[in-house]
């Protein structure tokens, strides 16, 4: 009874989405109608014109893309080393790794956006209101929390494998790229999604680090209201859209997710 009521309550909010995008504007502007009086499929063609929708989702991709690129590639680096390799400093550098997640993203808002734009006029390099300084900004966010996953996943992969690498030739890099990647790639993907779902529907850092040509879909959504009205039919028809990525992505990966969350925990 428990799960048949939190699955209804789960699924309430999409049913209601999914019954507004198929609504003309006049039924979704007034009283709320649990059934449709009917049905359209105009809303899903009028997203892409009302705003650049396509515009705002190549941004996303791009910049969502990249911060998962770079975020799994540093990580991977920075956990094996950290996670293999004692070292001077190691102590201090886990410490800080982990007390970055204590801070509330806002509080970076602020520092950030000075810091691009003071960086912008002594050096020239645009970072404010452009696709890679948005990449930068996420990534202070997923690189911690990465390193911090990933130390753990590779902290369980036997240090036996890395000595029969050595044996057959292979130097510390062979060693991580032949034997230990394969072998976390559970711990991997679910960096990888992590970091990809932070990028992608991240509003704050966004609507501000963005411009009319960078911006991104959490913010293009906001398109859709004018100063006469706004198109909630086609609000609730780009939101679906958007979010098909992330869900399909999420169902194809689940089983690595799954397997790269739980890694460790019954080491």
């Amino acid at each position: 009874m428990f799960l048949t009521a939190l699955t209804g309550f789960v699924l309430l909010p999409v049913y209601v989405m999914l019954s507004s995008s198929l609504k003309p504007l006049r039924d979704v502007s007034g009283v709320f109608r649990w059934l449709p009086s009917e049905l359209t499929v105009r809303p899903y063609l009028d997203i892409w014109r009302t705003v650049p929708l396509a515009h705002y989702f190549v941004n996303s991709l791009i910049v969502a893309g990249s911060a998962t690129v770079c975020s799994v590639v540093i990580a991977v680096f920075a956990a094996y080393a950290v996670s293999r390799y004692r070292f001077r400093g190691r102590r201090v550098f886990t410490v800080t790794v982990l007390s970055t997640q204590m801070f509330p993203g806002i509080l970076f808002l602020l520092p950030l956006f000075l810091l691009y734009v003071n960086l912008g006029n002594a050096t020239g390099v645009a970072l404010y209101g452009s696709r890679g300084g948005l990449v930068l900004t996420y990534l202070t966010f997923s690189l911690p929390f990465s390193i911090w996953m990933l130390t753990g996943y590779f902290a369980s992969v036997p240090r036996e494998l890395d000595e029969a690498a050595y044996v057959d030739g292979c130097g510390a890099l062979g060693a991580l790229l032949r034997v230990v990647v394969p072998a976390a790639v559970p711990g991997i993907v679910a960096v990888g999604v992590y970091a990809f779902m932070t990028a992608w529907g991240e509003v704050l850092f966004a609507s501000v680090m963005t411009n009319d040509t960078t911006r991104t879909l959490s913010v293009g959504l906001q398109g859709y209201a004018t100063q006469n009205d706004v198109y909630w039919n086609q609000v609730m028809a780009a939101s679906l859209v958007v979010s098909v990525p992330v869900v399909a992505g999420f169902l194809l990966l689940q089983r690595y997710l799954v397997a790269g969350l739980t890694a460790g925990a019954v080491k």
